[in-house]
């Protein structure tokens, strides 16, 4: 609070003296500030959102039992396997791995990867985009319009019947990861598998007859 402090002192002499003005000093007492500030800052940490972590969602395959033989690997029917090696290389073939596989030989560019998921997963993404239609057209306070067509976005990723598996081996690098995974999220892919197990030899040996 301010407070004024008045000093001044005795006058003397007859009636030619001159009046003198009063010297008033000012003291502002800072302590409520502060405990505004405080209130403030506690006001502001209580209700403000924390940035959440971006992070890259991946999905693995279930590790097979090799002490039980009879346990098999599901081969790919409808789908792709990308090959991933050394100096950005990147292969991809259709369907199961068997002798009648055929190596292609693709890069990490939009005519490249991005092309070839794009066309493979055509029908889901022209269901997702008429999906996103309807629903920026539905008002913003009508929640149960927005969930329903949140779950049929869901019924249609899941009933993509593309699937594709990401096999790489000591030669790829993380960014080579990274670029394919970026792929899959713009070309909308719902189902595709990181096989941590890497390639197997036949792979090894297409990838080998492909760069001779």
């Amino acid at each position: 609070m301010a407070e004024l402090n008045s000093g001044g002192g005795s006058h003397h002499g007859g009636k030619h003296d001159k009046k003198r003005a009063k010297k008033q000093s000012t003291r502002v007492d800072m302590t409520p500030m502060v405990d505004l500030a405080f209130l403030l800052l506690t006001f502001f940490v209580l209700t403000s959102t924390f940035s959440k972590p971006k992070v890259l969602r991946m999905i693995f395959p279930e590790k097979l039992d090799k002490n039980n033989p009879d346990v098999k690997a599901p081969e790919v029917r409808n789908g792709i396997t990308l090959l991933l090696s050394g100096d950005d290389k990147l292969y991809y073939y259709t369907g199961a791995l068997d002798e009648k596989a055929q190596l292609e030989t693709i890069d990490y560019t939009k005519n490249g990867l991005r092309k070839v998921l794009a066309e493979r997963n055509l029908k889901l993404i022209n269901k997702l985009k008429e999906l996103q239609g309807r629903m920026e057209k539905i008002n913003e306070a009508d929640t149960a319009a927005k969930n329903k067509v949140d779950r049929e976005v869901k019924a249609a990723q899941a009933a993509s019947d593309l699937v594709v598996l990401v096999k790489a081996d000591e030669k790829a690098t993380y960014k080579n990861m990274i670029d394919v995974i970026d792929e899959f999220m713009i070309t909308q892919i719902a189902k595709y598998f990181v096989v941590d197990e890497g390639m197997a030899p036949m792979e090894k040996e297409l990838i080998k007859k492909q760069g001779k």
